[in-house]
């Protein structure tokens, strides 16, 4: 049975068109939703026919096989014509001008709808789940391996239909759907450091090396200088670490309080010098015959001594007269 010479025939509506874009027919609005244009003799096909609404249809790619399912806006197309939105072209993997299988199925509601961005952008949107809401008004159905398009502030965003439930293919009018978002395409998870736990015996090395590295602090190692400007004669003895200072102290302290050779060969070197050193006084103070006998240095004639610095030595007077 043919229905004015289209091909319709039985009970269900099934016809071959050639598809083209919205662009061919002044309908930018159809690029934000899944509704395609039909003819008008679809219209009169359909409403002889006991089928459900809303309308929904399966459309067919026969050359690749490819399957999806779209709604209907108006019936005002020219015959053997329809025009579909660029995005569901794309999907389909059809040209302006290749025919498209179309029809009417029923689909059961959707109850769980899984998304996947292309990008990150989406994500950055301030709020994505209201964008996503306002443009799914616009949609009839949804088919599992999909790519829809959402359009937001003069940019296109491309989402994947990668799982509806309970089918492939699921309606999403007047019903309570849930979604779920997967990670979009072009993200990278950040890379995880791995930390090696060194051992107890390397851990040990390790602790040890930086402690002896440590530089030790060594006090007074700087030059002297005289008040007058003048080149000091005496040259500074050099700076000894102060592991050899720790290994020297214990000979002063054995000594009950003597200086070794090296300090009192230095004391009487600043003594003759006739000028003020800072540290010369302990030298002074100290005893000569408690010296080492064994130093042969010993034997030199005494040399006369300089007048000790003392303190607050001046005349003192009183505001009274």
């Amino acid at each position: 049975m043919f229905f004015d010479g289209y091909g319709y025939h039985g009970t269900s509506f099934e016809q071959t068109y050639r598809c083209y874009p919205a662009s061919f027919i002044d309908k930018p609005q159809i690029e934000n939703g899944d509704k395609i244009i039909m003819p008008p003799s679809a219209l009169d096909r359909l409403a002889s026919l006991h089928i459900d609404y809303p309308m929904v249809f399966e459309l067919r790619n026969a050359a690749t096989e490819r399957v999806s399912h779209c709604g209907v806006l108006e019936f005002i197309a020219e015959e053997g014509m329809i025009y579909m939105p660029y995005w569901m072209m794309e999907n389909l993997l059809l040209q302006e001008g290749d025919t498209v299988r179309v029809k009417n199925v029923a689909l059961p509601k959707g109850k769980y709808v899984k998304l996947q961005p292309h990008t990150k952008d989406f994500l950055d949107i301030s709020n994505p789940k209201a964008i996503l809401e306002t443009t799914l008004r616009n949609f009839s159905c949804l088919t599992t391996g999909d790519s829809i398009m959402v359009a937001y502030n003069n940019k296109k965003y491309y989402i994947d239909i990668i799982e509806t439930k309970p089918s492939n293919a699921v309606s999403i009018i007047e019903t309570d759907c849930e979604v779920d978002f997967a990670p979009p395409l072009d993200y990278k998870e950040p890379e995880k450091r791995v930390t090696t736990v060194p051992s107890s015996k390397a851990l040990a090395e390790g602790q040890k090396a930086p402690a002896e590295a440590e530089p030790k602090f060594n006090p007074f190692t700087g030059a002297g200088r005289r008040l007058d400007g003048k080149p000091l004669n005496y040259q500074p003895p050099p700076v000894v670490s102060s592991s050899g200072s720790k290994d020297k102290r214990p000979d002063v302290a054995n000594g009950n309080g003597q200086p070794s050779a090296g300090s009192s060969s230095q004391g009487s070197t600043r003594q003759t010098q006739g000028k003020l050193v800072f540290g010369s006084n302990v030298n002074r103070a100290k005893d000569p015959q408690k010296e080492p006998a064994k130093e042969p240095k010993q034997e030199q004639p005494p040399k006369k001594e300089e007048p000790k610095f003392q303190a607050f030595t001046g005349k003192k007077y009183s505001l009274k007269r």
